[in-house]
């Protein structure tokens, strides 16, 4: 991995080169992760004129869930654990008589900012923009491979839940169960608050699992992910508890079904953003459901569970190749609920088959 990760900081430098500034300071931690191998607790990357250096407050993680620092990068440690990395970082380059530096100001705070100026007042201080995170768009296979395995153990811990008794029991018990049956089954731990949402709280985005019990006849719409060496996959299904589905419930989901279908049947190399978004709301939009519809139908996953690119009405810019998104229209109904489905997919080329779903648990409105 060494190579790989000296690859993309060599594409970072690059870019950096071509806008005037020889250093740059990586604090952002997927960034650093992303570039360095591991982000130790508020660790910083100097990529410097002459070596890069991963500076870090104190002794690295033993754990194999926070990375392996590439070997080929020398560590820095602060004499002082209370101090700041990026402020030592950008002192080690003073030292070494550098006189610009490119800093991610979407991640420094002000106070941050102004105390790097205080201790290098003679460095030209330029900002890196998300010049990282359009490097991390694309995944290499390696990185697609954590993510395969992040959707195997989410798709095992919803599918184990399924066969569980449900009716009586909470949000957040089931909630709990899930997170707990991920770690079990081999992720690094949830890839974000896991979602279980019953009855009238059904096909609500991200919401917060409460003490609402699940009843006979309720939707129950879960949403969760696994953390698997650091990369985030996501997946979310709707069900029937108990009984047969009504037939509003068997048409809402039919019709988010469709949504979500057309949505991943757009996933193609060259696909703006926004028509992949369009392919999705417009069949919820010709429905009457234009209002309250989620602000996107889906986005980037990896090292974070929302990356670029944002798959909304205004995005801009097109899909590539070997870029993980997901998929994930709804509809809530308030006062009755309503109905998710999420997918994680890897675009593909239609020579290679067309987008790759990593997410597989059935799609199919089972009542449990």
């Amino acid at each position: 991995m060494s190579e790989v990760y000296a690859s993309r900081r060599t594409r970072l430098r690059e870019r950096c080169n071509a806008t005037g500034s020889a250093t740059a300071l990586i604090s952002r931690p997927a960034n650093v992760r992303y570039l360095a191998g591991a982000a130790p607790n508020g660790a910083v990357l100097l990529l410097g004129g002459r070596e890069d250096l991963l500076v870090c407050a104190g002794p690295l993680d033993d754990r194999a869930s926070e990375g392996r620092p590439d070997e080929a990068l020398r560590v820095h440690y602060l004499r002082h654990p209370e101090g700041d990395p990026a402020v030592a970082a950008a002192d080690l380059l003073m030292g070494e008589g550098g006189d610009s530096l490119a800093v991610e100001e979407h991640h420094l705070t002000v106070a941050r900012h102004r105390e790097l100026r205080s201790v290098a007042p003679r460095l030209r201080l330029a900002d890196l923009g998300g010049a990282v995170e359009q490097l991390r768009v694309v995944k290499d296979e390696e990185e697609i491979s954590c993510l395969r395995i992040g959707a195997e153990i989410a798709d095992q811990a919803l599918g184990e839940l399924l066969e569980s008794i449900l009716v009586g029991r909470t949000e957040r018990h089931l909630a709990l169960e899930l997170e707990r049956r991920l770690v079990d089954h081999g992720a690094d731990g949830p890839a974000f608050v896991t979602s279980v949402a019953t009855g009238p709280h059904s096909g609500r985005r991200c919401h917060r699992p409460t003490d609402r019990r699940v009843e006979e006849g309720d939707f129950l719409s879960v949403c969760l992910g696994a953390s698997y060496r650091g990369y985030r996959c996501e997946i979310g299904r709707t069900f029937v508890i108990g009984t047969s589905p009504a037939d509003w419930q068997i048409e809402l989901y039919d019709l988010v079904f469709a949504a979500q279908r057309a949505g991943r049947e757009a996933l193609t190399p060259g696909a703006a953003y926004r028509e992949v978004d369009r392919a999705a709301r417009q069949i919820l939009d010709s429905a009457g459901y234009s209002e309250g519809l989620q602000e996107l139908s889906g986005h980037g996953v990896g090292l974070e569970i929302e990356e670029d690119p944002q798959l909304t009405p205004a995005a801009m810019g097109k899909l590539d190749a070997c870029v993980p998104v997901t998929v994930e229209p709804g509809v809530h109904l308030p006062g009755r609920g309503g109905v998710r489905i999420d997918d994680t997919l890897v675009v593909r080329p239609e020579a290679d088959g067309g987008p790759e779903l990593l997410t597989i648990t059935t799609k199919e409105l089972l009542a449990l």
